[in-house]
């Protein structure tokens, strides 16, 4: 699958940062990671502590699927909001699932620190305002929910909106906790820096066979080479679900652009990312080098081409959008991409064992949050590998 259009800024601007062989000899290892991007990248630094012998494998150039088209957004919120979630799994799983993706801002920040990652790590506040009058009660029904289970947020009415983020929307909830970074340059640098640890990375190999033994399994791949493997992690994202046997996620297109670098960034846009509550929902975010992010406008996958082919006119209305939001800023479009993602049916990811697939782990985070999720599942997953209960996997199985 084609999950991402030819000029993805990330890709664009960082360029190839490196290279990896295919694999031509057949190999044996503890773990087999399937999947290149932010996920696997997260998942073979937590697998690597534990001192397996931890092989990555990718069918295209190590973090050049979803994780190039990534927007980079780091926030607790899942995509179904909390009081929702709540009605949809319980109480105290859905706040189990909104203070795990707390906490896994803060994990992935603690990775940035102790690897020395240069991925433009920038802590934020997150700013989710209503799109119009329809979603006040919304509004005032989410911060109720977040301020009874702990989470650190402030209820903002249509004028501290106006005075503090210069836009008009009649009610928002300013959140602590967020962030923003590069996921390619990411996941990149933790490659790197896992292989002092052993890690091996094979790109442009592609798994096609898997076999089950009883305390093993064998993966074949294009060229016929064998990987001969006592674990298997797939962090193989929304491709994952050609080889499921159930249906798990619904695939959606989703677009971006970001604007040629601006001279200054104003104050009130570089302190929150910016998402509304509308869905398909509109979000704004900075980079390091002064320009503005917006992505949105999301609709049903058909097939590549056809997401494709509406670049451009996705891009008008996204600057259209903006330009309603911030009438004075004048911004021009550098670099308008698309990709495609994923929704569940209650806005949580898939993480650890599947009945059909014995020895294999999945971390598939599909959703807005996906980088957060992947954070979870590398948690998780480690604890699994290890024969550490984790009480967490529940709230992700499978058969939920």
């Amino acid at each position: 699958m084609d999950l991402k259009s030819e000029h993805p800024f990330w890709l664009v601007r960082d360029g190839l940062i490196a290279s990896y062989p295919s694999l031509r000899k057949d190999i044996q290892c503890d773990i087999a990671i399937v999947g290149g991007g932010i996920t696997g990248a997260l998942m073979a630094y937590s697998l690597v502590q534990t001192g397996a012998n931890v092989i990555v494998i990718d069918k295209r150039d190590v973090g050049t699927g979803s994780t190039s088209a990534s927007t980079s957004i780091l926030q607790y919120e899942i995509d179904v909001p909390l009081h929702k979630l709540i009605t949809y799994i319980g109480e105290q799983e859905a706040v189990r699932s909104y203070k795990l993706c707390v906490e896994a801002i803060g994990k992935i920040e603690k990775v940035v620190q102790e690897t020395d990652a240069e991925c433009g790590f920038e802590r934020k506040k997150s700013l989710y305002y209503a799109s119009n009058n329809k979603y006040i009660d919304f509004i005032e029904k989410e911060f109720e929910a977040r301020t009874k289970y702990g989470i650190a947020v402030t209820y903002l009415e249509a004028s501290q909106i106006r005075e503090r983020f210069n836009f008009e929307s009649p009610a928002a909830i300013l959140s602590e906790e967020a962030a923003q970074l590069d996921a390619y340059a990411l996941a990149h640098h933790l490659y790197n820096y896992s292989q002092q640890f052993g890690l091996r990375i094979f790109d442009s190999t592609q798994i096609n066979e898997i076999q089950f033994h009883k305390q093993s399994l064998t993966l074949q791949t294009d060229t016929n080479q064998t990987i001969q493997a006592k674990k298997a992690v797939f962090c193989t994202g929304y491709e994952t679900q050609n080889f499921l046997p159930e249906m798990v996620v619904k695939l959606k297109s989703t677009y971006a652009m970001v604007s040629e670098p601006l001279e200054a960034i104003p104050d009130f846009l570089k302190e929150a990312i910016l998402w509304e509550t509308q869905t398909p929902y509109l979000y704004l975010r900075t980079t390091d080098d002064n320009r503005i992010l917006i992505g949105g406008e999301d609709d049903n996958f058909v097939n590549p081409q056809k997401r494709d082919a509406r670049i451009e006119k996705k891009q008008k209305a996204l600057l259209k959008k903006f330009n309603h939001l911030f009438p004075e800023l004048t911004i021009y479009p550098d670099f308008t991409w698309a990709g495609t993602f994923g929704e569940t049916k209650d806005g949580l990811p898939y993480i650890g064992e599947h009945p059909d697939f014995p020895g294999c782990y999945f971390a598939l985070g599909f959703g807005g949050n996906g980088i957060i999720f992947s954070m979870i599942a590398a948690d998780i997953i480690k604890d699994l590998y290890a024969g550490r209960p984790n009480a967490d996997v529940q709230l992700f199985r499978f058969d939920r």
